[in-house]
């Protein structure tokens, strides 16, 4: 089709194919994953859609160049040689990031500078002023890639990563990252088709997420800012009318969506956070101590992230144990999901796993697990099932 061109999305590792099907839903062509990233093919509107749709991307990469580079001074020739002018001006600041694996180079910084200094000096020559540099808040972001001589510069569409929503002003010790939280959902199954409940809540970010996939909100609605805003082909009107368009398919949600926790500093945060997303008319939040109440909501779906004991202080053991013996005397017929780093103490939850889920929680190796609460022994549970199947 005309007008499209080969985008690279970076996702977290476990997310792939739920970033895929992501991609297939808003109408991406030729899609392909990677390892924590996938490929896909889209114009500019669509561009601009995934940044502002999508729940699982962390970036969106454009491509401009790839090329071999077996010295610096390919790299830096070979960077000097693109025609910057015709993506931003020289007024803009800008960043560089390099992520690398070669043999050729061995320190990103130098990389970044390289390929900094090649741009620079492409404009002093051909616009007589130069970009300036802002490492922090940058009017456009390069992204380069390197693996062995292998090089790719590419233009970042997104800025700052995309699970910086834009909804949470306040945060607890150890919050959940937007992206994982949104992905822990859609691994989960949840559709906005049932009540939802997270009996662990912190400052909100999974009951938001909720919410936005129940409702089909777009994930980054609230997001002020996207690097591509400042590219020379940024078309203002597309934008204003892909923002309306996504916003005109949003839904009605007809179930509850509720979260507890007993600290009340937490139930303060998320209750702000959730108003900050425009969401309180879907989201509840008490202060209960998931151990010591009764269930808010029966048999509702239920996605969680408990402590693991690596920046909250708990005997992990006990508190593993606690939360089986809760989930089997008090929820039955629930479907329970929660993601853990403390591999050693899933084992003391005493229920067995139906599916386990390799992800990581910023650098925690971490499994998102699967329990499905029965009411009655498990031989009973699976006679009933074989007999609805008859």
């Amino acid at each position: 089709m005309a007008g499209n061109f080969r985008m690279l999305v970076k996702t977290q590792f476990g997310m792939e194919q739920i970033l895929a099907n992501e991609l297939r839903n808003l109408g991406a062509g030729d899609i392909k994953t990677g390892v924590r990233n996938v490929s896909f093919d889209g114009d500019l509107g669509f561009m601009y859609k995934a940044n502002l749709c999508l729940r699982t991307a962390l970036k969106i990469l454009k491509p401009l160049s790839r090329f071999k580079v077996f010295h610096e001074k390919d790299l830096y020739h070979n960077v000097f040689r693109m025609d910057w002018a015709k993506y931003f001006d020289a007024d803009c600041s800008i960043a560089v990031d390099t992520t690398m694996h070669s043999t050729v180079f061995n320190n990103s910084m130098f990389v970044s500078q390289k390929v900094k200094d090649g741009i620079v000096d492409k404009f002093r020559r051909t616009a007589g002023r130069r970009p300036s540099v802002n490492s922090q808040d940058p009017d456009v972001r390069i992204n380069v890639h390197l693996y062995e001589e292998n090089c790719t510069i590419s233009l970042d569409s997104s800025g700052n990563s995309l699970h910086q929503r834009g909804y949470r002003i306040e945060t607890n010790l150890a919050p959940i990252n937007e992206v994982l939280a949104a992905g822990m959902l859609l691994l989960s199954g949840w559709d906005g088709r049932s009540d939802f409940y997270d009996p662990m809540c912190g400052s909100g970010t999974l009951l938001i997420e909720a919410a936005m996939i129940a409702c089909n909100i777009p994930a980054n609605i609230n997001r002020e800012f996207y690097c591509f805003q400042n590219w020379a082909d940024f078309d203002e009107t597309l934008f204003d009318k892909i923002k309306t368009a996504s916003l005109n398919k949003i839904r009605p949600f007809t179930y509850k969506i509720m979260g507890t926790d007993k600290a009340p500093s937490a139930v303060r945060k998320a209750t702000e956070n959730v108003a900050h997303a425009n969401l309180s008319e879907f989201i509840t939040i008490e202060r209960k101590d998931f151990f010591r109440s009764e269930p808010p909501i029966s048999g509702a779906k239920m996605v969680f992230n408990p402590p693991y004991g690596e920046r909250l202080t708990i005997d992990a053991p006990e508190f593993y144990k606690k939360i089986g013996d809760t989930l089997k005397s008090s929820y039955a017929g629930s479907d329970v999901w929660f993601l853990s780093s403390n591999l050693e103490a899933l084992k003391f939850v005493g229920l067995r796993p139906s599916k386990k889920v390799k992800l990581f929680n910023g650098k925690l190796e971490s499994r998102l697990l699967q329990y499905e609460i029965f009411s009655g022994d498990m031989s009973s549970h699976k006679r009933k099932k074989h007999e609805t199947k008859a």
